[in-house]
């Protein structure tokens, strides 16, 4: 008997593992679209008989491992048509596929469900996609297609209000925001301080922001990503399109090299509001021009090498005497080099560099401060199997920072030129990221990131008493600046200070059934550099710095738990989100501190702590005439910086009360209740219908809470930080696009898109002041309102 069941185990070994040694082939390649050979980012290759399947990568690459055989590839995209190709594999092969835009009718009734079903399964969460398409439909202030107005309709992200820079994720800062373009850092993301981004709709291909479960391959900032991808350039044939606003136009122009194997994109953008001032005497002026280009060239089969550049000005004069001048300088080159069917590479030099510049010709002298880093990374993608894929690579960033350089205007102004010390620093980090299929209904997606971050010599560094840059006066209990007792020089290839964190990760998806799942994610991330702001959102001025022997990195540690599904088989879906974050090193700031030509920002900042945690929902109907969302976010946001801890050596006051007396206190960006709900209806073949409404609690301000007499003088005192907010903000924006029939006739075909920003006029409150009324003599409260109700119409063309 025990030799009868001796031989059954060693039968069913040897089935087990022949099934295990089935031979299995390769087939792989890149999707792209058929009119312009423009490569696809997430596109679906499913094989139904084995209910398996891949997407493709950032590049539009894909490999997928099959036993041999006779199978149909079923390959779907939104707003695609989904190609079904039947493939005999008996040998690994290569196969580049290509497809077509669906008609309106495809896409609402099949292209949607498979798409949602495919995002249950994966352990991605906290990221949102947004079809470019959707971006041109959302009405936007002066009539202009905006990527970042767009997002902030998004549960979890807001921004600082109307007429602000920058977006805030979770509850974080705008510093804390990781914006990629083509790999490229963007460190400021307004045109004309926030009225406009500096993505222009017509180049972009494809958006994705990561809130939470960020994979490994990220780092260096603790809130979000936002990765936005040029378009590559139309190599079939030469296309042209743009737009003619009211206050801005904008030129996308590409096409072929060389025929199907290189293309050619440059696109541009400029406001011409300020040409008509002088018509009413108005020397005062504020425009915005930028520039998208890219190069893309098919080497061949295992090789393609792509060129891209972004730059873009702002510029901010009054009568001449005063002269605001910043923006964005990026350029990267990129090698795709694919060493099998299953292992694709990237190697990237990337260059980026944002400048921000003053004219002061009342004062006599100019002012210019930046920040230039060089990026040097490369990334590997193995697809081991189907059910297994491995990302791993290397990252070097070097900065440079320029706090400011004055330089006198003229010979006679009196001001004599100075060079605030410059800052060096150089950030490495290697990462792997694990994504794995355990079963048809778990998955995992696990990774690990090394950072490390060196913070090197400067010219001049200041030494203080017991390595303390602040003191805190118990009898005023106040902060007060440290007087240095000597200075060091310390050469650029020396190290001052150097920090080393290893960042785990880690996404759980457990598919309950074909439409529900339950999703979980832990995120850990450094943040090194930080953005010197004392205002409630980034201005062209803000300056940052890299941390140090007295600033402290960032460390976030992220917990999220997310409930999905879909309705009616993906007509509707629901995501549901809850996080919890904690931030320790947050930087705070001692009251009245300068951070402006500060070259001692060391004696102005104490490190704290920071904590958000919240409730998200969004709910979909994807397909039909009528299509949108409804998003809710239920949130808080906050910090305390408590007093320091008092040792025998390092001078410490015992009796330090901290920033806010050590309390908690609502940062700048808590929105308690944030309601975005965005609506578009095809009318008919020449109307569409779009309009999106905003409600969010107010913002955190302070508010005098007395005053006093002193000297003849009346000066009001303040309270605990952030303890009063500002009125509720809410808004109604609505737009129609007309498509005339005649279009499909014309070889240049054109729509008018109209809209009203704002529709019931509400005066929103951007702050609110508290002066002396003349006539009366009381203080009152004068609220400031940026924008009433204001229409546009936009022309858009297309040939």
């Amino acid at each position: 008997m025990n030799r009868i069941k001796l031989l059954l185990f060693l039968l069913l070994g040897i089935i087990y593992y022949s099934g295990l040694s089935q031979e299995k082939f390769t087939v792989s390649g890149s999707i792209s679209e058929t009119k312009s050979n423009e490569t696809l980012i997430g596109v679906t290759i499913a094989v139904p008989q084995l209910a398996t399947g891949v997407t493709t990568n950032e590049y539009g690459f894909y490999s997928l491992s099959l036993p041999a055989g006779e199978y149909i590839l079923e390959i779907s995209y939104l707003g695609y048509q989904t190609l079904n190709k039947t493939i005999i594999l008996n040998q690994n092969t290569k196969l580049n596929l290509q497809l077509e835009e669906a008609a309106e009718q495809l896409q609402e009734v099949v292209l949607i469900e498979n798409v949602e079903k495919t995002d249950l399964r994966t352990p991605q969460m906290s990221v949102s996609n947004l079809a470019v398409k959707t971006i041109k439909k959302i009405p936007v202030v002066l009539g202009e297609s905006d990527v970042i107005k767009a997002i902030v309709l998004l549960p979890g992200v807001s921004n600082a209000g109307e007429g602000s820079s920058g977006f805030n994720v979770r509850g974080g800062s705008a510093d804390q925001n990781l914006i990629l373009l083509d790999e490229a850092t963007i460190f400021n993301s307004s045109h004309l301080f926030g009225f406009f981004s500096v993505f222009n709709p017509d180049a972009i291909k494809d958006i994705k922001l990561f809130k939470g479960g960020i994979p490994s391959r990220y780092g260096g900032r603790v809130s979000s990503v936002l990765e936005i991808f040029q378009k590559e350039g139309n190599s079939k044939e030469f296309k042209a399109n743009g737009g003619i606003g009211i206050v801005a136009s904008r030129l996308l122009l590409e096409g072929p090299i060389i025929k199907d194997k290189a293309a050619f994109l440059i696109g541009g953008r400029s406001s011409y509001a300020h040409l008509f001032l002088p018509l009413f005497d108005i020397d005062n002026k504020a425009y915005f021009y930028d520039l998208n280009t890219k190069l893309n060239f098919k080497l061949n089969d295992n090789n393609n090498i792509f060129i891209s550049g972004y730059f873009g000005r702002d510029v901010f004069s009054i009568s001449d005497s005063f002269v605001n001048t910043y923006g964005n300088t990026v350029g990267n080159l990129r090698w795709n080099h694919l060493f099998s069917d299953k292992l694709f590479s990237n190697l990237s030099l990337i260059y980026s560099d944002y400048y921000y510049g003053l004219k002061l010709d009342f004062v006599g002298f100019e002012w210019n401060s930046g920040i230039q880093n060089f990026n040097l990374k490369y990334d590997l993608k193995h697809y081991l199997n189907n059910n297994l894929q491995i990302n791993y690579g290397i990252n070097n960033i070097y900065y440079q920072f320029n706090p400011g350089k004055i330089v006198p205007s003229s010979e006679d102004s009196g001001i004599i030129e100075e060079q605030l010390i410059q800052k060096y620093a150089n950030e490495f980090a290697a990462y792997i990221d694990i994504e794995h299929d355990l079963n048809d209904k778990l998955s995992l997606a696990y990774g690990l990131r090394l950072s490390n971050f060196n913070r090197l010599g400067q010219e001049e560094i200041n030494v203080y008493a017991n390595d303390n840059p602040i003191n805190f006066n118990p009898d005023l209990q106040i902060y007060e600046k440290a007087d240095p007792i000597g200075t060091n020089t310390r050469g650029r290839k020396t190290s001052l200070k150097t920090y080393t964190n290893l960042e785990p990760r880690i996404s759980m998806s457990y598919q309950l059934n074909n439409d529900n799942s339950i999703k979980s994610s832990y995120t850990r991330l450094a943040q090194y550099l930080h953005l010197l702001s004392n205002t409630n959102s980034p201005t062209p001025l803000d300056v940052w710095t890299p941390s140090g022997s007295f600033i402290k990195p960032q460390l976030l540690d992220q917990y999220a738990f997310g409930y999905f599904r879909n309705l009616k088989n993906g007509d509707y879906s629901l995501e549901t989100e809850v996080y919890y974050k904690k931030i320790k090193n947050r930087i705070d700031y001692i009251d009245g501190a300068n951070l402006i030509a500060n070259n001692a920002i060391e004696q102005v900042i104490l490190n704290g702590e920071a904590r958000a945690y919240g409730l998200e929902v969004l709910f979909r109907k994807n397909v039909g005439k009528f299509q949108g969302w409804l998003s809710y976010t239920l949130s808080k946001s906050e910090q305390r910086t408590p007093g320091r801890f008092a040792t025998a050596t390092n001078g410490i006051s015992p009796l330090e009360t901290g920033i806010n007396n050590g309390a908690w206190y609502n940062t700048p960006y808590d929105k308690t209740h944030d309601v975005s709900v965005f609506g578009s209806y095809d009318l008919n073949e020449k109307w569409d219908i779009n309009a999106n409404f905003v409600f969010q609690t107010g913002q955190p301000t302070n508010y005098p809470i007395g005053q006093f007499e002193f000297q003849g003088l009346t000066v009001p005192y303040y309270g605990l930080r952030n303890s009063e907010r500002l009125p509720n903000y809410n808004r109604l924006d609505i737009s129609a696009t007309l498509t005339p029939t005649k279009n499909k006739d014309r070889k240049i075909q054109g729509e008018w898109v109209f809209s009203i920003y704002n529709l019931y006029n509400r005066k929103n409150a951007a702050s609110i002041n508290f002066s002396n009324n003349n006539e009366t003599g009381v203080n009152e409260a004068v609220r400031t309102s940026i924008f009433g109700i204001v229409p546009a119409v936009t022309y858009n063309f297309k040939f």
